[in-house]
């Protein structure tokens, strides 16, 4: 089964491209990092009162408005979002922290709910499923995706208007500080293509334009993805679990090798400056 990665920074588009792939004619799974973050927090998870532990205290307005917990309405009050966003999103190196700790909070009980995900579609015979994650480079969940597909654009100021369209009650600096908190999107266009984009390894989608235009780049990707991943080899995979084992242990080693190679890459650069 070909895992294809799904990534981008906020706002470029990356949910359209997912929902096009989840209908006709691709009609892909889609496994969304996003909507696993939810669960993972939602009130009586583990994540859930970890996270009102470490940041209740010094965040009054953690939890949404509601009733307190009594013997007789037991329903926890779900998180606030936006107020978790603030103490999160940011430069300074108290928001770094907070990060951190969020992300060890939320990133393992997501990786466990991806992989029963993935090993669900495996066993359907899903010739390919998409992974949705925004941080798909930074989670190092890149290791395990045999393509790995960035939806990006060229014009930065695109990317924040379409931002400020769609949450318009963020401020620039809210914005901003979003943008960053998801990476250069540019950058994740390097690491794709660096992951080899002859090979279909890597693709870009670009959306610049309109969602005809993103239809069209969806089409031309795609038909490079399954042009190098057939589906008769995925058949093979799962009637030959030996052999299925081994294309997942090779493609994990040679994305680790790439991985290692563009760090190496990155020192040297860093290094001439």
């Amino acid at each position: 089964m070909l895992i294809i990665g799904l990534t981008g920074s906020i706002a470029t588009g990356k949910s359209t491209v997912s929902a096009l792939l989840s209908s006709p004619p691709y009609s892909l799974p889609i496994i969304d990092a996003d909507l696993l973050a939810r669960k993972v927090v939602e009130p009586g998870t583990p994540g859930y009162t970890a996270i009102v532990n470490y940041f209740g205290p010094s965040t009054p307005d953690l939890l949404l408005p509601g009733p307190e917990p009594t013997t007789s309405n037991t329903a926890a009050r779900p998180l606030n979002r936006p107020a978790l966003g603030r103490r999160v999103f940011g430069t300074s190196e108290e928001r770094k922290r907070d990060r951190m700790i969020l992300n060890k909070i939320v990133h393992p009980a997501v990786r466990w709910e991806i992989y029963k995900a993935l090993l669900y579609h495996y066993v359907r015979g899903q010739w390919a499923v998409v992974l949705d994650v925004p941080l798909l480079f930074e989670s190092g969940m890149d290791l395990i995706c045999g393509t790995v597909v960035v939806v990006g654009v060229r014009d930065p100021g695109v990317q924040m208007a379409r931002l400020r369209a769609r949450d318009p009650h963020l401020s620039a600096e809210d914005a901003e500080n979003r943008v960053r908190s998801q990476g250069d999107v540019q950058g994740k266009v390097a690491k794709a293509e660096f992951r080899g984009t002859r090979s279909a390894r890597g693709v870009i989608v670009w959306n610049d334009g309109d969602k005809a235009d993103l239809k069209a780049e969806v089409s031309k990707a795609m038909g490079t993805v399954s042009a190098s991943s057939p589906r008769w080899w995925a058949w093979v995979l799962l009637l030959a679990p030996p052999l299925g084992v081994g294309a997942a242990l090779w493609n994990v080693a040679v994305n680790f090798a790439t991985q290692k190679s563009w760090q190496k890459n990155e020192k040297e650069e860093k290094a001439k400056l």
